[in-house]
């Protein structure tokens, strides 16, 4: 058994889809294992083999793992809209970010107002309260 096949000699989900023999160096093989063919599929689509092949062969190997979840991650995107990909699930982003901080700042203005009406109403009932003198009992005549 190699390293790139599993125990029932699979090949990995980018030689299955490109309908050839898993060779023992396959560049492929340790980002796209058998269980997961559409990982490889979509990166396949959107990138194509050859593409993704000259990148992998191109990357120093501890960089690989990245720069396949960033085409697998992009490839994804690029599926679920051709258009904008990653750009546009950004830009959603981004815009509900902007909504949710113009609703914090209109929620943060309302708890000022409310303490400001708060502490006049405070501050009426204090002053009230100085002023007001409780009645002198009648005093009684002395002996």
């Amino acid at each position: 058994m190699t390293e790139n096949m599993t125990s029932t000699s699979s090949p990995c989900a980018a030689c299955k889809l490109l309908r050839r023999r898993c060779a023992k160096g396959c560049v492929f093989a340790p980002y796209f294992p058998a269980d997961q063919p559409l990982k490889f599929a979509s990166v396949h689509k959107v990138f194509g083999a050859s593409n993704v092949n000259k990148l992998l062969q191109e990357l120093p190997e501890h960089q690989r793992g990245d720069a396949v979840s960033s085409m697998v991650y992009e490839a994804n995107a690029r599926v679920r809209d051709n258009v904008y990909g990653c750009v546009g699930a950004i830009s959603s982003l981004q815009q509900k970010v902007a909504e949710l901080q113009a609703q914090l700042a209109i929620a943060q203005v309302e708890i000022v107002c409310l303490r400001m009406y708060q502490g006049s109403d405070l501050l009426t009932f204090n002053t009230k309260m100085t002023s007001f003198s409780p009645p002198v009992a009648p005093s009684s005549p002395s002996r």
